[in-house]
């Protein structure tokens, strides 16, 4: 038997311009196409000026996405697209998603800043906050009669961490805690975001953050010190400025390199109020403090350099996705709980993400893709969500992440997340059994209120 979920309960699905879209020409470059370019950067040298065509097959995506019978797409503007002047695209791709029955949901910026505001600062600058207010403006101006819902952000943790503080992303700093200005500087574009989108009449705004719990590998105090540190960097920065109004602590308060009066008012229009929070769940993590000699290579996506006063060691769990992460539905409940109890006024909370890449098979003689430990992994998750829902937390709906399979940034397209499954030389889309098992049970559920 399937979970349920209360009524009203929203399910849908996920992606990214960058992931997807392709059609490099009709855009200008991003720290994503100066990336992948250096060489040595992505696996196998791949790219994603082609992705899987979105840009030219979007009609048949859109169609697959809804006959799955889900409420709500999450997509991302590529800003560099808008920037060279084609939201014509975005006009075609916002009505489409309208005449298909799904509600619009699109995120501002989703990792694919225009180089030539890398070119000055990048996230570093402040500067680059202010521009993304003016993109925000005029998207929210062309689309705001259809679009209803608007995600300002997607996981400014993951971007500061890999792209600014490390050099596994783009646009690869290696900055270490230097990296501290570029998050809050995303912190100041969102709260602009959030100010524009008001000003224009937006009904419903949220961000897209991801969190997972953060446990120490033993009780001693040091390696309690180091987590405590690693959950404050990576969940607390961006969150507690939003859903408090400060920094978790004062030492990344002093690390913001922001003047303090200024420093106080960019916070005060962080805290704007929300209608809704973006919850992107993948696993947990657990941290002790470095011991000498030892190696901690390969225990995450990316490697945490020498000299950062913490380090992460595997979790335990009896399974992992192909991508090597532990799969702990209960850490989904955890970070849920966690959040309710840590922040008086959390919104009303989405997933926004929530998926797991196994290197799913071609079709095979029957025209089926079997992909049963996805299955597996989603019902467990939405087991999770519907624990969390018990416990008090007022979820209102979740996205599959991804609705395709896609180019996984640094990971190419090696790891596959999606119910769809893209065959990657033909571009052409076949739904998985996942796909199938997740059209199911939406059609379960209670009536939509």
């Amino acid at each position: 038997m399937h979970p349920q979920f209360p009524p009203g309960f929203r399910f849908g699905m996920s992606t990214s311009a960058y992931q997807i879209e392709g059609a490099a020409d009709s855009k200008g470059p991003s720290i994503w196409d100066t990336f992948t370019a250096a060489g040595g950067t992505v696996r196998h040298g791949q790219d994603g000026r082609v992705a899987i065509d979105h840009y030219h097959r979007y009609a048949e995506d859109i169609q697959l996405i809804a006959d799955a019978g889900v409420q709500d797409y999450r997509f991302s503007f590529s800003w560099p697209r808008v920037l060279a002047g084609d939201v014509g695209f975005y006009d075609r791709l916002v009505d489409t998603i309208i005449g298909a029955g799904l509600r619009p949901v699109p995120t501002l910026y989703h990792w694919d800043l225009p180089q030539e505001l890398e070119d000055a600062g990048g996230w570093m600058n402040r500067d680059t906050a202010h521009r993304l207010a003016d993109y925000t403006g005029t998207l929210v101006s062309r689309l705001g009669d259809r679009v209803r819902d608007w995600i300002t952000m997607n996981e400014m943790n993951v971007h500061t961490l890999y792209g600014y503080a490390l050099a596994d992303h783009a646009p690869a700093r290696g900055l270490g805690l230097g990296a501290l200005p570029a998050g809050h500087h995303q912190l100041l574009a969102h709260g602009l975001a959030v100010q524009v989108l008001r000003t224009h009449g937006a009904r419903s705004v949220g961000v897209a953050s991801q969190h997972f719990p953060v446990t120490p590998a033993t009780e001693t105090p040091e390696d309690v010190a180091a987590a405590t540190l690693f959950s404050d960097l990576t969940n607390w920065t961006f969150s507690d400025p939003i859903l408090l109004g400060d920094y978790p602590s004062e030492m990344i308060r002093a690390g913001a390199g922001t003047p303090d009066a200024q420093l106080d008012r960019d916070l005060e229009l962080i805290k704007a109020p929300l209608d809704f929070y973006g919850v992107n769940y993948y696993e947990p993590t657990m941290i002790e403090a470095p011991r000498a000699g030892k190696d901690y290579s390969g225990v995450l996506e990316v490697d945490i350099p020498d000299g950062m006063p913490f380090s992460p060691v595997p979790v335990k769990s009896d399974e992992r996705t192909d991508f090597g992460w532990a799969i702990v539905p209960s850490g989904l409940t955890e970070i849920l709980v966690t959040l309710r109890d840590r922040y008086p006024t959390l919104p009303p909370v989405i997933i926004t993400e929530n998926g797991a890449s196994f290197h799913d098979a071609d079709p095979g003689p029957d025209g089926r893709v079997h992909d049963e430990r996805r299955i597996a992994y989603l019902d467990a998750h939405l087991r999770a969500v519907a624990d969390a829902i018990t416990a008090g937390v007022r979820v209102d709906g979740y996205y599959v992440w991804s609705a395709l399979d896609n180019f996984e940034w640094a990971a190419g397209f090696d790891e596959r997340f999606g119910l769809i499954h893209v065959d990657f030389d033909t571009l052409q889309r076949t739904p998985k059994d996942s796909y199938y098992w997740y059209r199911d049970l939406i059609a379960a559920q209670p009536p939509q209120n």
